[in-house]
């Protein structure tokens, strides 16, 4: 009932900067935060930021302070993660991802893979 589609990975040299865009559409009232989560080879998932709908709530991973910022545009039912600064460790396939009534990650997007060379 809720599409979750992530689009803007590409390949960037470290140092570099990208932006990602998570566009959702079906029962989005449904959904109270939205997030970015991030997987690489060899590894756990791993939480990278979240934002409320409503509100101006944020957290961010440990990994990412200060180099990445999650933002919202509601009328668009979009979210955004920039990236800066980004390092060879940020290699990964990132994913959007919607928290529902029930306090979990249970809506999904497929992933966009986002590389860094070093």
């Amino acid at each position: 009932q809720v599409k979750l589609e992530e689009s803007g990975g590409g390949l960037v040299q470290a140092g570099g900067s990208l932006t990602l865009s998570c566009a959702a559409s079906g029962r989005t009232f449904t959904i109270t935060y939205m997030g970015w989560f991030r997987q690489a080879p060899g590894k756990e998932r791993e939480f990278v930021a979240e934002i409320s709908w409503t509100g101006g709530q944020i957290y961010y991973g440990d990994s990412v302070k200060g180099r990445f910022t999650i933002s919202r545009d509601n009328a668009k039912n979009t979210v955004y993660l920039r990236m800066n600064n980004l390092k060879f460790e940020d290699t990964a396939v990132y994913y959007c991802a919607g928290q529902g009534l029930g306090q979990r990650w249970d809506h999904w997007g497929q992933g966009t893979q986002v590389t860094v060379s070093s």
